[in-house]
């Protein structure tokens, strides 16, 4: 293992070898890694299928996927809740503070350096799920193994289109993170080949080649809700539809939000469900009307696929701030949904009311990454950006209206008259906005859309600032892992600030 100690994390994911760090924390392989090696020995449909299943795995919650018991480098589990919940002010590291797992707390105050654990894990989750994109993409393009098989043409496309959506998301996250990224495409065979491409491609360079694979995906994938009827959880055309909506919406492209939202509205496939709470609850998952993209959280199989989070809850980790809980209006059953203060529970990550799997490494909730409330706010703000006040305030007002049809906790009624319409109301542009940013705060709390929604709206200062946290303006990005920096001889530089 010495040899690899001069070669960054992400020349070692992009070589085939899958595994990230070795020197500081590998002490298992991967969990659900199939190799090139394995494929290319007897490449079967299975084999094929599971190099594809392997790259959703780092979306997962699940403990130690790719490193074993790593607090300090952040690879326990994906820590997009402290990257993006406790970051933007919403959720507290625990609900009894201590010292515990004190570079959570590093980023909760916004006094951290590129040393801090959280940024390695985000970028070594992230480039996992590349490295092993790249390679299914790699296989599933070569005409001649696949002739080997007895994979049909429609699966094969199918797959490939998983792969594309798959590679995009985790690009479109390192760039809203870091900025400028390696840009990694293809398997690389040796260490020689992985330092030419160390260097970071311009941001925009890399959204032009999200878009490019999401266009792949959409061409690729079938029609249909599910895009395999047996196994719900996998990438979908409306999950594709989806991120080339929010992609468009990060750049500012009002139009072209609004175009493909129409798209995806045009299928049918999706509709609020009459409970707010139907998307997280364990009992529906699959078979609500709204959740578009979510990683299929598993219980008692093996290798585990469970929903570690849960277990970190167990542990009093994961909680509402003040400010997040003021931010409900009087009688918002979403409150109660979300978080029971009393009881120390978070009802929407647990996908339980009274309190099941907390504690539980094992966990079966999902963790949903597109929702269509969300696709919806996003149609919302699109229309209010253009000047479209009222169309895009009565998209709002469908939200609020679920809201309101939702029975309390408790089971009581919400009063009529809780979450009142915003149409109507003559409210200014600037008011609109407002009444939107409120809403996609109270609507998506604990789902990791705060932190990016406060940066992608220039508020992330005031807000964060206003919050006592240390918000500088060079933190709209976060720092390239010091790590990487100095194993690839400083090929990798450093965003400004840090």
């Amino acid at each position: 293992m010495n040899t690899m100690k001069h070669i960054p994390n992400i020349l070692i994911i992009a070589s085939a070898v899958f595994i990230t760090g070795c020197d500081s924390y590998l002490d298992k392989e991967p969990i659900g890694l199939i190799t090139q090696d394995q494929i290319n020995a007897e490449p079967t449909v299975s084999s094929i299928t599971s190099s594809v299943n392997s790259t959703y795995q780092t979306l997962s919650s699940t403990l130690n996927i790719i490193g074993e018991w790593n607090w300090d480098g952040a690879t326990v589990l994906r820590d997009d809740f402290i990257l993006q919940d406790i970051a933007s002010g919403d959720m507290e590291k625990k609900w009894n503070p201590d010292g515990d797992q004190a570079w959570m707390d590093q980023i909760a105050a916004f006094n951290f350096t590129s040393m801090n654990g959280a940024f390695n894990g985000q970028w070594s989750y992230n480039y996992e799920g590349i490295a092993r994109a790249n390679q299914a993409i790699n296989i599933l393009e070569q005409d001649e193994v696949i002739a080997s098989t007895d994979l049909d043409a429609a699966t094969r496309d199918r797959l490939l289109g998983e792969s594309y959506f798959l590679r995009a998301f985790y690009y479109f996250d390192l760039v809203n993170n870091f900025g400028d990224v390696p840009l990694l495409t293809e398997p690389l065979a040796n260490f020689s080949e992985a330092y030419e491409v160390t260097a970071r491609t311009p941001k925009e360079e890399v959204i032009e080649f999200i878009k490019s694979d999401l266009e792949m995906s959409v061409s690729m994938l079938p029609q249909q809700k599910y895009s395999s009827v047996s196994e719900p959880w996998r990438v979908s055309i409306g999950a594709a539809k989806s991120m080339q909506a929010k992609v468009a919406l990060y750049d500012g492209d009002w139009n072209s939000v609004i175009s493909y939202v129409d798209e995806l509205q045009s299928w049918g496939f999706y509709s609020l469900n009459e409970s707010y709470f139907d998307s997280f609850d364990v009992t529906k998952e699959f078979t609500e009307d709204e959740v578009i993209f979510a990683y299929d959280h598993q219980q008692g199989v093996n290798p585990s696929k469970g929903n570690g989070l849960a277990a970190l809850m167990g542990w009093g980790f994961v909680a509402p701030s003040d400010d997040f809980i003021a931010s409900f209006e009087n009688n918002d059953p979403r409150l109660g949904y979300t978080v029971d203060v009393e009881a120390q529970e978070v009802h929407k990550l647990l996908g339980s009311t009274d309190g099941s799997f907390k504690g539980n490494a094992d966990s079966p909730g999902n963790k949903i990454y597109i929702r269509y409330a969300d696709v919806l706010l996003w149609r919302a703000e699109a229309l209010i950006q253009l000047g479209q006040i009222e169309e895009g305030l009565a998209i709002v007002d469908q939200i609020r209206e679920r809201a309101r049809n939702t029975q309390a906790v408790n089971g009581s009624e919400t009063p009529a008259d809780a979450l009142p319409p915003y149409s109507g109301q003559g409210l200014s542009q600037n008011e609109a906005l407002a009444a939107l940013i409120h809403e996609r705060r109270v609507e998506l709390g604990f789902e990791s859309q705060r932190f990016m929604d406060l940066k992608r709206w220039e508020l992330a200062n005031e807000v964060l600032t206003n919050l006592g946290k240390n918000f500088q303006d060079f933190n709209y990005l976060y720092p390239i892992p010091q790590g990487e920096i100095d194993k690839s001889g400083g090929q990798i530089s450093q965003n400004p600030g840090y």
